[in-house]
């Protein structure tokens, strides 16, 4: 297995690719972001999916008519209160 190490600058927009057992890990270091696949491209594929939907890229909030046929009432979806955590945001 080849591996390398690069002690140098930080760079924009790292990620880090590993095999772990029979699948690959890929990781978004500036946001921590990290998926899987059962190859190199379906973990990168995934983390860009992944990094689109923390970024704001893509994905919606649901409709009322989403929520109903999913079986939950819209005037009950609440955070309260409270703030709704990092991963709702």
């Amino acid at each position: 297995m080849a591996t390398s190490t690069w002690e140098g600058d930080d760079h924009e927009d790292e990620i880090r690719l590993w095999r772990e057992g029979d699948g690959w890990i890929a990781k978004d270091v500036e946001t921590g972001i990290t998926t899987q696949g059962p190859s190199r491209s379906a973990a990168l594929a995934n983390l860009d999916d992944a990094v689109a939907l923390y970024e704001g890229e893509r994905g919606r909030e649901p409709t009322d008519e989403e929520l109903k046929a999913a079986g939950i009432d819209p005037e009950d979806n609440t955070t309260g209160e409270r703030e709704p955590p990092d991963a709702l945001k």
